[in-house]
């Protein structure tokens, strides 16, 4: 007869749980313990229910996968429901469990804040803590690395049940993960706050760019200068897009001209007058006839002109049937500037032909009135346009920046969390061992 095993004793199954020194990623206070993962959470991978019963999906309960899960944030809604059928034959995972995906974008988690199930390439930790302790201690660089170095070595990098079960996690005192997360939430709240204020004002960078393109060319922004120099407010004039702008067309045969640029619409950003990447003719491998252009003529793209895609060319090429090549007659950054403007775009919507593909044909696009005052005050007018949209994207820049410096912050604090350094940890406190025993 085999041999019957032996129970294993409470100091057995401690010493099991326990992280051996040499193993821990780093000190942490004196009543706290290294543990084993599987130690204080259940680990649970996911599982699909068969595509062959159609039956099991298009109901209440919440499937997630990965896409479903961002770091950092509370899940309440996944992409995929299944039926009370599919239900049935899922694991299901109690709400306040962290779902990890262990397959592919490893590390990405979210803290369910209802039951559910998911898929095979996440595995879901069910506290046997305190549930957002273990959340946010998942969501650490620590633990994500600790992950990672976990992973199989195959095409798609891999972490199963038991070698998540195997991390390492840095037990506090029951009372202590509390005042840990009470701590972490209270600074998040204060780091959201933050970040709400700085994106209304990113946000608000569009805004500004209008207002200052309104005041441009409704003479506004020049008002002081024409006063300086002597110029008439009555100096301005009313033009037709045909009166200041010779819109071209020279179609030629694409294998003439092989190493020449080859610019699309989608080679150009849109809203901002500036070029994107872009390849040559050859690259392209382009067949049919394109508009031959030239240095310093202006390229606007005639389909969907509500998304203002205009250029001035720094180099000769050739460019999409979709676009017009224009020789400017007046000054061409003023010209580029009022097309990319407010006022520009709402004539250039309300012309253009009404069809699936929006498009604004030369008859549409030479009837749009542009305001024009004298040479000198285009140029004027570029300057100052430059120089306040200059000024608003180094704001922009520096918004940006500390809208990213957030996110290392909560980063910062979850790592001095769980390295007892949020000033929330009371040595006298009886050890986490107690806890785990």
């Amino acid at each position: 007869m085999p041999k019957k095993k032996t129970a294993l004793t409470i100091e057995e199954r401690l010493q099991q749980a326990l992280v051996p020194a040499e193993e821990q990623p780093y000190e942490v206070p004196e009543n706290w313990v290294w543990v084993r993962l599987g130690a204080i959470a259940e680990i649970v991978t996911g599982g699909t229910p068969s595509k062959k019963h159609p039956e099991y999906y298009g109901g209440n309960f919440p499937f997630y996968k990965p896409s479903d899960l961002d770091q950092g944030r509370l899940t309440y809604d996944a992409s995929e429901y299944l039926s009370e059928e599919g239900k049935k034959v899922s694991r299901i995972i109690p709400k306040n469990s962290t779902a990890v995906c262990c397959i592919g974008s490893i590390g990405k988690c979210g803290y369910l804040m209802c039951e559910g199930t998911t898929n095979q390439q996440i595995n879901s930790a069910i506290p046997k803590i305190n549930s957002l302790c273990l959340y946010y201690y998942l969501c650490t660089e620590n633990f994500v690395q600790n992950l990672l170095s976990m992973a199989s070595a195959t095409t798609i990098a891999i972490v199963n049940k038991s070698k998540m079960e195997s991390c390492a996690f840095p037990l506090p005192p029951l009372s202590e993960q509390q005042r840990i997360v009470e701590r972490i939430e209270e600074l998040f709240a204060k780091l959201d706050e933050a970040k709400e204020r700085l994106q209304e004002v990113a946000d608000s960078f569009a805004v500004r760019k209008a207002a200052i393109l309104h005041k441009a060319f409704t003479g506004e922004l020049t008002q002081q200068w024409r006063c300086e120099n002597g110029v008439s407010d009555e100096s301005w004039e009313e033009k037709k897009f045909s009166e200041v702008a010779v819109i071209k067309s020279n179609l030629v045969s694409p294998f003439d001209y092989l190493d020449y640029p080859h610019i699309a619409p989608d080679s150009i950003e849109k809203f901002t007058g500036r070029l994107l990447s872009y390849r040559t003719i050859r690259e392209d491998n382009v067949k049919s006839p394109k508009h031959l252009f030239y240095k310093g003529q202006i390229l606007y793209s005639k389909i969907r002109p509500y998304l203002s895609k205009a250029i001035i060319a720094d180099v000769d090429g050739l460019c999409s049937a979709d676009m017009y090549p224009i020789e400017a007659l007046c000054n061409t950054k003023y010209l580029l500037k009022y097309m990319l403007s407010t006022e520009f775009l709402e004539q250039s919507t309300t012309a253009g032909s009404r069809s699936l593909l929006p498009k604004i044909n030369q008859k549409e696009l030479s009837s749009i009135s542009v305001p024009l005052p004298t040479l000198s005050e285009q140029h004027e007018i570029v300057r100052l346009i430059d120089d306040l949209l200059a000024r608003e994207r180094k704001a922009q820049q520096a918004t940006e920046q500390a809208l990213a410096s957030i996110d290392l912050m909560k980063k910062s604090i979850l790592a001095r969390a769980f390295r007892g350094e949020l000033g929330t940890n009371k040595a006298s406190e009886a050890s986490a061992l107690e806890l785990l025993r």
